[in-house]
C-alpha cells in the first residue's frame, strides 16, 4: 500500500493554522552541486583522528540521561578547557549548535520581542526570531565587515532589545569581535548577550572568561569545526546556572546519543592532538588568504575563521561559482544573494592541496598570474 495517495488534498485550511510570520519565511536550506573538492560548509578537511574513533558498545542500547553529568563536570571543570570555570557557570548539551540557538531564543523571544544582531551574519538568528514572533533588527557591519559596536549598542537601546546575538568570528565574513567588545555590550546594554563562538578555535578573542562575573552572558560552542566532528552534530553552551536551567526547558530530552557523547569525551581528552589539526587549518587559511590577495579582479577580506570571504569585482560571482564547479570541480559557497554580500563568495580553507587548487582555478578564471 502506498504511503501517500496519488493526489494530495489542498492544504489551504492546514496552512491557515500556521503562523503568518512562519509562512512568510524561507527555510534554512542548502542545495549544492556535487564537486571533487567541497569547500562550501566550513567543515574540517581532516577526518577525526583514528585515536578518537569510538566503536558502538552494548551501552548504546540505553538512552543517555537528560543531563549527561560526567561530561557536564568535564566541560565545567576549572582545568578543561582553558577559560571555562565551574564556579559560577553551568552547561548543557545538544545534538547540534543550531539546537542550542533555537532553545535560547525559544525561552527569550515572544510576540514583539526584539533581537539585535550584526548583518550579514548566520541567517538562522533572524529566521528563528521571527518564527517565535519576535522582531529582528540587523545592524550593518562596516564596509570592511568589521563589527560596529556603537551602532549595535544604539540599536539595542532604541529597540529595547531583549537579546543581542553575535557570531565571533562572524559567518560568513570571518570577522572577530574586537578585544573588549563583549564587555562593552554587557556594560552598555541590558540585553542577554549570546555569543556564538562556533569558529573561535581558529582565532579572535573569547568571551568565556567573562562568564564568572556576568549572568547575562551565554556562550555557544561546537565540536563541528575544529574538532572534526561535524557529522555527529554536537555542541554545548555555557551560562549562569539560573539561566541555564531556564534554557534547558526548551530543549528536547535524550538528545545526545552515547556514541556522540563518547566521541566528545575522547575529543576533550586529546587537546594537543586536536590543536595540531586546528593549526593545520589555520596554516591553510593563511595560505589561502595570502594567495587570494594576489588574484587581480577580486578582493579578499581578513578573517579569523576557517574560511575566507572574497568579493568578485571583475566578474559576476554567479559566473565564478559556476566555473569553479563545472570547469575545476571545486564547490564554494555563493553568498552573493545576502544583503551587503553582493558579489561575494565564501571559500573554506581545506587541505593545502585544496588551497593550491582553488587559487590556480581563480587565477585562470580571472586571467591573473601568481
Amino acid at each position: 500500500m502506498p504511503l501517500l495517495p496519488a493526489a494530495l488534498p489542498t492544504a489551504d485550511a492546514a496552512l491557515a493554522l500556521i503562523k503568518p510570520k512562519v509562512r512568510a519565511q524561507s527555510a534554512y536550506t542548502l542545495v549544492a552541486p556535487e564537486a571533487r573538492r567541497k569547500l562550501n560548509q566550513n567543515e574540517s578537511p581532516f577526518d577525526v583522528p583514528a585515536a578518537l574513533r569510538t566503536p558502538c558498545s552494548p551501552a548504546c542500547a540505553r538512552r543517555t540521561g537528560t543531563v549527561t553529568r560526567p561530561f557536564h563536570r568535564s566541560i565545567c571543570s576549572p582545568v578543561s578547557p582553558p577559560g571555562m570555570t565551574g564556579a559560577r557557570t553551568a552547561c548543557w548539551l545538544e545534538t547540534a549548535l543550531t539546537s542550542l540557538i533555537q532553545a535560547t531564543l525559544a525561552v527569550t523571544v515572544g510576540e514583539g520581542t526584539t533581537v539585535v544582531s550584526p548583518v550579514p551574519t548566520f541567517t538562522l538568528y533572524r529566521l528563528l526570531t521571527e518564527v517565535f514572533g519576535g522582531r529582528h533588527v540587523g545592524v550593518p557591519l562596516t564596509a570592511d565587515f568589521a563589527f560596529d559596536l556603537p551602532a549595535l549598542i544604539r540599536a539595542a537601546a532604541a529597540a529595547q532589545a531583549r537579546v543581542i546575538v553575535v557570531n565571533s568570528p562572524n559567518n560568513p565574513t570571518g570577522t572577530p569581535l574586537p578585544e573588549g567588545g563583549v564587555e562593552r555590550l554587557l556594560e552598555e546594554t541590558e540585553a542577554l548577550i549570546v555569543v556564538d563562538e562556533a569558529y573561535q578555535d581558529f582565532g579572535g578573542p573569547t568571551a568565556l572568561p567573562l562568564l564568572a562575573e556576568h549572568a547575562r552572558l551565554v556562550v555557544l560552542r561546537t565540536f563541528s569545526k575544529a574538532m572534526s566532528l561535524a557529522g555527529l552534530r554536537f555542541g554545548y553552551a555555557l551560562a549562569h546556572p539560573a539561566v541555564a536551567r531556564e534554557i534547558t526547558k526548551a530543549k528536547l530530552p535524550y538528545n545526545v546519543n552515547r556514541m556522540t557523547l563518547a566521541a566528545a569525551h575522547a575529543a576533550l581528552d586529546a587537546p594537543e592532538l586536536l590543536e595540531q589539526y586546528t593549526q593545520r587549518v589555520r596554516d591553510a587559511r593563511d595560505r589561502l588568504y595570502r594567495g587570494l590577495q594576489g588574484v587581480r579582479g577580486l578582493k579578499a577580506f581578513p578573517t579569523a575563521a576557517n574560511f575566507v570571504l572574497i568579493r568578485c569585482d571583475a566578474q559576476p560571482a554567479a559566473d565564478v561559482f559556476r566555473r569553479l564547479v563545472e570547469q575545476h570541480g571545486i564547490l564554494v559557497r555563493d553568498v552573493s544573494g545576502g544583503a551587503g554580500l553582493e558579489g561575494c563568495l565564501r571559500i573554506t580553507a581545506g587541505t593545502l592541496d585544496d588551497v593550491d587548487a582553488v587559487l590556480d582555478a581563480l587565477r585562470t578564471i580571472f586571467g591573473s598570474t601568481p
